[in-house]
């Protein structure tokens, strides 16, 4: 299965004090372009959710942004650390014994003092690991929303490759006749001009130019190419760069079988082949 590079899917669950969310978002990019929207509180897991990006996607602008909204009302119930006080005030009048010009604990530096003021509110641990909890459940709906797409990219392009390959079927069985009437145009061309079409230089130039507007070797490749296409659609996978190649290959051929056009039918062919391959172009943008 080929996977599409845009997509987005959200997980979020309700806590105690307020409702944690995941989400994500993609669109297409040559490389893996990851960009993390994160609150304070959980700044310590961007490297794990860089690691578990990574670990599951290839290509793509993505964003991720974990958000912490409280719930209306809610209000944290604020204690205080009555031991952890006591000893911040023991130890002050240690110091006061030493240095006897040693000033009082201000009420607000006791306020301040790491983990005198306990709250009931979620301890980050927790808010931090449920955020890795719903990261997993947010990929997996990213990767199912990501697939859905790629089976309907993969879809548009084995339909243009059957277009592709119904234009060269139509045209190929005329091939030698087109070639057959355009050489009998030259005879006529150099009757008209010498009089005669029955030089052997003539002859051989002849030759030389059927063989320079020969198409059979590049409807060949076209078909090798198109199945090839088809082989990596099905097959899957990362394959947004291997056909990004394959419609170079494509378009070069396609470009050859034009500049070898002697006739208005091959023409339109060639043109046809080029927008088909254009539009498959389009869509492999989008292709991880």
């Amino acid at each position: 299965m080929i996977y599409s590079m845009t997509g987005y899917a959200s997980s979020q669950r309700e806590l105690s004090h307020g409702v944690l969310a995941v989400e994500l978002r993609a669109v297409n990019h040559r490389f893996l372009d990851l960009s993390l929207r994160l609150p304070e509180e959980f700044r310590a897991l961007e490297g794990a959710i860089r690691e578990k990006l990574t670990g599951r996607l290839n290509r793509g602008k993505l964003e991720c942004r974990v958000s912490w909204g409280t719930k209306d009302g809610a209000v944290s119930q604020l204690r205080l650390n009555n031991a952890l006080v006591a000893e911040l005030l023991r130890l002050a009048d240690q110091v006061k014994e030493h240095q006897a010009t040693a000033g009082d604990l201000r009420m607000g530096e006791i306020l301040r003092w790491p983990g005198v003021i306990e709250s009931d509110a979620l301890p980050s641990e927790i808010l931090q690991s449920t955020a890795l909890e719903l990261l997993d459940l947010a990929l997996d709906d990213f990767l199912a929303s990501r697939a859905r797409e790629g089976e309907k990219l993969g879809a548009i392009l084995l339909a243009r490759a059957d277009e592709m390959e119904d234009v060269l079927a139509q045209i190929k069985p005329r091939l030698p006749q087109i070639v057959e009437e355009y050489e009998a145009k030259l005879k006529q061309r150099f009757v008209d001009a010498i009089g005669t079409a029955d030089d052997d230089r003539i002859r051989q130039e002849m030759v030389l130019f059927a063989q320079k507007i020969d198409v059979q070797e590049e409807v060949d490749r076209l078909h090798t190419h198109i199945a090839e296409l088809r082989r990596i659609v099905k097959t899957g996978g990362n394959a947004g760069k291997r056909l990004d190649f394959l419609m170079q290959e494509l378009n070069r051929e396609a470009n050859t079988f034009g500049s070898k056009s002697i006739s208005v039918d091959t023409t339109k062919v060639a043109m046809t082949l080029k927008v088909l391959i254009e539009q498959m172009r389009e869509q492999i943008q989008n292709i991880e």
